[in-house]
């Protein structure tokens, strides 16, 4: 059996998506499993041997802007790529007319996606030979993922214990050890103050107060990780830090996940670093504000999100820009709060997994 993926972006939605490509090669070993993401998000797949043909495109320059030659040119060459194997099956995962249009232009015999109420945009039901659904409410995007895997192909997915199979090399690894240097302390704190939506963001200056407590109480450093073009936004968490006892870094994405991987516990937002850290299983403190954690938040049990519940404008908010943004205001006590209880939880953890009873 021959499956195309289509999950083209963000990097957390495609992290979010993991969970069913293992359960698909779990239970369809010999099938031949492909790919479609945009290439700027593409990254966290690459070298991933569950995936037999990763496919790169770039939608970005099909859009205006580019003269009429070079977008047919580039079309062209894409829809070539996709159309060098035979595919039995075409999932989308993404829900949107253009993930559609994808598992159309492929030729899969089967193009399944979500059925409308599912959908975040309905006409793309259009484009599908079937739907699966509907899922329900308040389900969590990762059991909303799975749930269309198992209902397309017939298998059994796991409904917790959720595996993301993300591939580091050693280069990855010694990029963590590089940043972890000089620290004077094997445990750290992770922290990620940028977000994709400025309405997602807590503010910089408290992330700043927030590692001085962490070294305070713990006498314990932090890294603050951030991403291309984020350096403003570093600057103004080290200048509201008084200890001189964080780290500002620029990982890549797979350096980051080995980095969370030995973090004592991490701190942020609805992003594409927290689903990672999450999937790299970091003690998480996640910081939601438009969107629900109950969707996109860590699905451990034993981790926290700190949110604004006395508040009724969040409720199916989304809002990527607002006038009244008072549900990122949460003050540092409540995060270091939530710190210490994960922290706490973190150490119990440990202790039953080291123990011999």
């Amino acid at each position: 059996m021959r499956i195309l993926i289509v999950k083209l972006s963000s990097i957390g939605d495609i992290i979010h998506t993991l969970p069913a490509l293992a359960a698909i090669r779990r239970a369809l070993p010999e099938a031949r499993i492909s790919w479609v993401a945009e290439a700027r998000s593409a990254e966290i797949l690459r070298g991933n041997t569950m995936i037999d043909r990763l496919i790169e495109i770039d939608t970005r320059s099909l859009r205006g802007g580019n003269i009429i030659e070079n977008i047919l040119i580039n079309a062209s060459k894409q829809v070539r790529e996709l159309r060098e194997e035979a595919y039995d099956i075409a999932i989308d995962f993404q829900g949107l007319m253009k993930s559609a249009t994808i598992t159309k232009l492929s030729r899969a015999k089967r193009r399944v996606g979500f059925s409308g109420s599912d959908l975040r945009e309905p006409t793309a039901r259009l484009l599908y030979s079937d739907a699966a659904g509907p899922v329900g409410e308040n389900v969590h995007v990762i059991r909303k993922n799975l749930t269309l895997a198992a209902a397309t192909l017939g298998i059994v997915v796991p409904n917790s214990r959720f595996e993301f199979p993300i591939e580091t090399e050693d280069e990855h690894r010694d990029e963590a050890a590089a940043l972890l240097s000089g620290l004077g302390n094997d445990r750290f704190a992770l922290l990620n103050p940028a977000g994709g939506w400025v309405t997602k963001l807590w503010h910089p200056e408290k992330f700043g107060a927030l590692a001085d407590r962490i070294w305070s109480e713990f006498h314990m450093p932090s890294i603050v990780a951030i991403g291309p073009n984020e350096s403003e936004l570093a600057a103004k968490v080290a200048a509201a830090s008084t200890s001189g006892n964080m780290k500002v870094a620029q990982p890549t994405l797979k350096g980051f996940y080995e980095l969370a991987k030995r973090a004592a516990v991490y701190v942020g937002g609805d992003t594409g670093p927290t689903h990672l850290a999450a999937a790299a299983a970091a003690p998480i403190v996640g910081l939601f504000g438009p969107t629900e954690w109950w969707r996109n938040g860590s699905t451990n049990p034993d981790d926290i999100c700190v949110e604004r519940t006395d508040i009724s404008c969040r409720i199916g908010c989304h809002r990527r820009t607002c006038s009244n943004w008072i549900c990122m205001d949460s003050d540092v006590d409540a995060v270091f709060a939530a710190v210490s209880a994960r922290l706490q939880t973190a150490a119990l953890s440990r202790e039953k997994t080291l123990s011999p009873n």
